[in-house]
């Protein structure tokens, strides 16, 4: 992993896909906020967003609140179809995070791009869409819990507040572990991964990302001082080194993922197992220190081939 890290020069990923992220962060909490509006209260999203970035520096935070408020002014009257039109053209917005993700997942898993533009994209969509689902998931997941402290506080006493605050640390590292598996398994153009072989990578993921959230935002806020060196524009700043931190928190689990698949002869795709150089996928079909395979690279070339000839057509 240490070697890889900067064969691909992982930080320059992490920068390049946290770009797309900060592009798409307003389509993304827009399509969050209308599709929570089909199936209850918008005006009530912003309160319960608001406990997801507890972790998020203050500055970013901020901007993220004042996100929130126009989606949610925006929207307030929006109903019908036109709230269906509004919410497609937010998902498809927020894809630039999608394609971000998907390009850095493919240099890490040694993989070239080879779907046509048409299945990229709905790959992109379904990736988006996914990640709108899993943060509702979160938002409901974490209404149910307030409403259970509420219902259930006198009953249990002073311990409720600590064990409804694990209850909710637990569900979302769950729900964080489970979208990191998604993104990882469905990201990169290769012959998917049994979700076994994801869980070592989507958990480091989790509780990296939490551990540098926590890091950084006690360094913002008792150690550097933005605003004195990037004045206005210091909450950006910061907003944008979080999701660098992110990012890369991501692509570290990934690299664990694809690192493991390396190491093993044991075929790691789904389906019925399959002989090296079979299998769909670069990490899978190579083993570190093995024998150079003739066959696989005869494989390798005939795909290159195929790929420059879908080009040649479709140009």
């Amino acid at each position: 992993m240490w070697l890889m890290m900067g064969f691909h020069n992982l930080s320059l990923l992490a920068a390049g896909t946290a770009f797309f992220v900060f592009l798409a962060i307003s389509p993304l909490l827009a399509a969050t906020v209308m599709t929570y509006g089909l199936l209850g209260d918008v005006d009530t999203v912003q309160r319960q967003m608001m406990m997801i970035v507890e972790l998020v520096p203050q500055e970013a935070a901020g901007l993220i609140e004042e996100q929130l408020l126009a989606v949610v002014n925006t929207n307030s009257g929006v109903t019908g179809l036109t709230l269906v039109v509004s919410l497609a053209l937010a998902i498809f917005g927020g894809m630039r995070a999608a394609n971000g993700l998907i390009g850095a997942l493919n240099i890490i898993n040694s993989e070239h791009e080879s779907r046509n533009i048409i299945s990229k994209t709905l790959q992109a969509i379904g990736l988006t869409a996914a990640a709108v689902m899993i943060a509702l998931t979160g938002l409901i997941s974490g209404g149910m819990v307030a409403w259970l402290q509420s219902q259930t506080g006198d009953l249990i006493g002073p311990a409720a507040e600590g064990f409804y605050k694990l209850l909710t640390w637990l569900i979302a590292m769950t729900i964080g572990s489970a979208g990191f598996a998604l993104i990882m398994r469905y990201g990169p153009d290769r012959r998917a991964a049994k979700w076994r072989w994801l869980s070592p990578g989507s958990l480091l993921a989790t509780f990296a990302w939490v551990a540098v959230s926590i890091s950084f935002s006690l360094y913002v806020q008792y150690v550097s001082d933005y605003n004195a060196t990037y004045g206005s524009l210091s909450a950006i700043v910061v907003f944008l080194m979080w999701l660098f931190l992110t990012s890369y928190a991501i692509l570290v689990g990934a690299l664990l993922n694809a690192e493991i698949e390396r190491q093993t002869h044991v075929d790691t795709t789904v389906g019925h197992d399959r002989p090296m150089g079979e299998r769909g996928a670069v990490m899978a079909d190579v083993t570190v220190g093995a024998p150079v395979n003739e066959k696989l690279l005869e494989k390798k070339r005939r795909r290159k081939m195929e790929r420059e000839a879908r080009k040649v057509s479709e140009g």
